[in-house]
């Protein structure tokens, strides 16, 4: 059996590389073998996909952002279409990346009408969407939806769409994270020290916007806490020379890593972090965080003014409750004042950091059990079988 994969970027590489493993150890209890194709990135590859193109350096929020991944990622669109004419899936899983998936599944449900098709991590037009024909070109590429998110669930099954809601797999993921002695250990973190990670990026837009305000927040902190030490997981190694770079220019007494993100997260005292997946990791760890997120203030001018785009919250940590549970910042409320006040808040304040822990145990209810992946894989296999 052929299965075809299209998702982007770091999250999206991640996610498809869970769901490989979850869709091969489906497939051999059901005596099927896989044929795994995909457009995604290095871990899915290590998991066993065939990758028609490599997508986790070319996304990005926004317009002006946009623009220099067009021609690329029409290049990649086009290299897909030309796979499934000549090798026709007997599936397709849609993981996000919501342009370009758009476009493939129009061109599968045109010319492969009796191929089915699953959106697992649908974009997220249930927070926020330009149009209703966001969600509708969704539903009608569309097979089946395999929801995270309980309210994403609900919001599809009210525009009549054929959902179930399996859970986030970062529930799946947490299982392999180390606890927070062992991770010290490992890093070589004394007990004195004040751990806080920072995680500014995984779009290069997000070096220029994001950086700078985390940074100047981080050397105020520095300023405050004389033990405090920084550590940067990569999301790439292609950003390492400008982070490195700007630690010398803030004068940070911090530590850039290439691998070990676990061993970072679960060891912090506190997270201050741009808004995403990351930020459901910490909440499942427990870890205090702060977070932020800052676009082109052209692209958020559009957005606000022209557009009329309005969202509840950004962190998928707020989202899963749908009220603020973590601090969050966005654009011109992302100054380093503010990530200061909160950081330091969280870090001093016994009794603030046991309201956000009794609040990640709210979120916790909204996840789902161990197993996601695995519930995801048989609602996709159900579909050949059907």
């Amino acid at each position: 059996m052929r299965i075809f994969i299209s998702t982007g970027e770091v999250s999206g590489d991640l996610q498809g590389s869970l769901l490989i493993t979850a869709l091969k150890h489906q497939a051999a209890a059901m005596g099927l073998e896989l044929e795994i194709v995909a457009l995604g990135g290095d871990k899915m590859a290590h998991k066993g996909a065939s990758l028609i193109g490599n997508t986790t350096s070319i996304g990005s929020i926004g317009i002006l952002e946009s623009l220099p991944f067009v021609l690329p990622t029409l290049k990649i669109q086009r290299q897909a279409i030309a796979f499934l004419q000549e090798y026709p899936p007997d599936l397709v899983v849609f993981i996000d990346y919501a342009g370009p998936n758009m476009a493939i599944g129009k061109y599968i449900r045109r010319h492969m009408p009796s191929c089915p098709t699953v959106y697992y991590i649908a974009p997220q037009v249930w927070v926020t969407s330009i149009t209703e024909r966001d969600t509708e070109q969704i539903i009608n590429i569309s097979n089946k939806i395999l929801a995270i998110f309980p309210e994403e669930a609900r919001y599809f099954q009210k525009k009549g769409a054929d959902v179930t809601w399996v859970g986030h797999p970062l529930v799946d993921r947490m299982q392999t994270f180390p606890n927070r002695e062992a991770a010290r250990a490992k890093l070589g973190i004394d007990d004195n020290v004040t751990c806080v990670a920072l995680l500014p990026a995984s779009r290069i837009q997000e070096i220029k916007f994001i950086v700078p305000v985390m940074f100047e927040a981080a050397r105020e902190i520095q300023s405050k806490i004389p033990n405090v030490h920084f550590w940067i997981p990569l999301s790439m190694e292609r950003y390492r020379q400008q982070i490195e770079k700007e630690i010398i220019n803030y004068q940070l007494k911090a530590t850039v890593i290439s691998t070990q993100q676990q061993e970072v997260l679960a060891a912090a005292d506190l997270a201050i972090t741009k808004s995403g997946t990351v930020n459901l990791e910490l909440g499942l760890l427990n870890i205090p965080q702060v977070v932020l997120y800052r676009l082109n203030p052209f692209t958020f001018w559009v957005a606000k003014n022209i557009l009329k785009i309005k969202f509840s919250y950004a962190s998928p940590a707020n989202l899963l409750v749908m009220r603020e549970i973590v601090p969050e910042f966005i654009q011109e409320r992302a100054t380093p004042e503010n990530i200061v006040q909160a950081a330091m808040e969280l870090l001093l304040n016994q009794q603030r950091q046991q309201q956000m822990q009794a609040d990640y145990q709210q979120m916790q209810q909204f996840v789902g059990e161990v197993g996601v992946c695995d519930r995801a894989a048989k609602e996709i296999l159900k579909l050949v079988n059907s």
